[in-house]
């Protein structure tokens, strides 16, 4: 498989897991996915914040956010977010310390 290719099937394979994530799954929580897999969306939009970076492109975390979300951050945590449960949040101080 030739580079170009590569690159275009890894950024059609981001594309549909963000697809998946913000309009197929919204209700599981950033939290839960932290817990579970280690990453979650802000993971996400930072590391697209990174790669801006570093090929030179600035861009701030609202931005990232915003281009990975497809709406501004406050909006989505308005709509979607809901309170972590006592169990989430243990977890997440246990895996996260």
């Amino acid at each position: 498989m030739d580079t170009q290719t590569k690159i275009e099937l890894e950024a059609a394979a981001f594309r549909r897991l963000q697809h998946h994530l913000i309009t197929k799954r919204p209700d599981v929580q950033n939290i839960d996915l932290m817990n579970q897999s280690g990453f979650c969306r802000n993971c996400l939009s930072r590391w697209y914040q990174e790669a801006a970076q570093e090929i030179g492109i600035e861009m701030t975390k609202g931005q990232a956010r915003e281009a990975f979300y497809g709406m501004p951050f406050d909006q989505w945590k308005a709509e979607f977010q809901t309170e972590a449960s006592s169990e989430s949040q243990e977890s997440f101080s246990k895996a996260h310390k």
